[in-house]
Formats: structure tokens, sequence, C-alpha cells
């Protein structure tokens, strides 16, 4: 069975289209790669329809799940502009980034017209995120505040756990 048997509901790039994720990551410096159907993703940690990053760049299919699409968008978000040159499949340095990367991943899909915070918690949990409170909700709303503190002093949130304006990135999609 592929996981997109196993996770029949769970939101694809097909699903919201691929305008809004391109100008979301294009805000954060980030350019969007459509793969062609089929097509192996380049930089995919997971492999099958997983999304994959390769310096600035986050590669995805229509069949890529959109919680995928921004796990690995928020991989090379968390890290300096300098160190995401050199990121090729994996981006994680410590525990503190990969807890900063689901968090800001839950904060941006508020920004996706048609996905939103409680429909990306829930896909999360579909595919399979572990939390020790049991669900990314509960995770989200009671045991993240180191995550939350992370981005904040790292400028990727404001201090109320809101995106801050964005700050003049390079604007640039390319799909």
């Amino acid at each position: 069975m592929t996981d997109a048997q196993a996770e029949p509901g769970v939101l694809r790039l097909a699903d919201i289209g691929e305008a809004a994720p391109a100008a979301l990551l294009a805000r954060h410096g980030l350019a969007l790669q459509r793969v062609v159907d089929g097509a192996p993703i380049p930089g995919s940690y997971w492999g099958d329809e997983e999304a994959g990053i390769i310096g600035h760049t986050v590669y995805a299919r229509g069949d890529t799940p959109v919680h995928s699409l921004l796990h690995e968008a928020c991989h090379l978000i968390v890290l300096p502009p300098e160190r995401r040159a050199a990121v090729h499949t994996d981006a994680t340095d410590s525990i503190e980034e990969e807890d900063a990367t689901c968090y800001l991943q839950i904060v941006l899909a508020g920004a996706l017209p048609g996905v939103g915070r409680a429909r990306l918690m829930a896909d999360m949990d579909a595919w399979g995120y572990s939390f020790r409170l049991g669900s990314t909700r509960a995770w989200f709303e009671q045991d993240a505040e180191n995550a939350q503190r992370w981005l904040v002093d790292h400028g990727l949130l404001a201090p109320d756990g809101e995106l801050p304006a964005p700050a003049g990135a390079t604007m640039r999609a390319v799909v």
C-alpha cells in the first residue's frame, strides 16, 4: 500500500494549487519547484511523494502532502540563509531546530487558503508525527513553548507567536 492510499484524506499540493504555497515560500526567500507526477522528487528524505529540499528550493509533486511541503520548507526557513545553500535532503542540526520546524509549519498553514492550522495538525497526526502528549494539537497548544521561544528569538515569529510582517525577502517562485 502506498502512503497516498494510507492517507486518503490528507491534503495534497494538487488539492490547493501551487500559487499560494509558491508565494508563501517566496516570502521566505525559497522557491517551489514542481516535479512531474510520478517522477522521483529530488532531495526527498522520505522518498515516495514526500517533499524534497536542495539549497533554497523545495521540490514537490501534485501528490505531495501539504504538511510535507511545509515541513521541508520550514527546515530551510529556520536555517540562516548562508546555511541553506549547503542543504541537500536533510537540514536538521538539532532537536531545537526540528521542534521549531514543526511549530512553524503549523503557523504557516494558517497563511494557506483551504489549509489552516487545525487541518494541518490533523494531517500531521494522520501521517504519524509523534509528540509526547499524543497529538500535534496537544503539543502545539500545551507543550511547544520552547519551539515558539526559539522562533521568536531567531526573528521568525513575533512575540505573540504569529508571523512577523515580511522583511523584504527575495520574491521568487518557480512553478
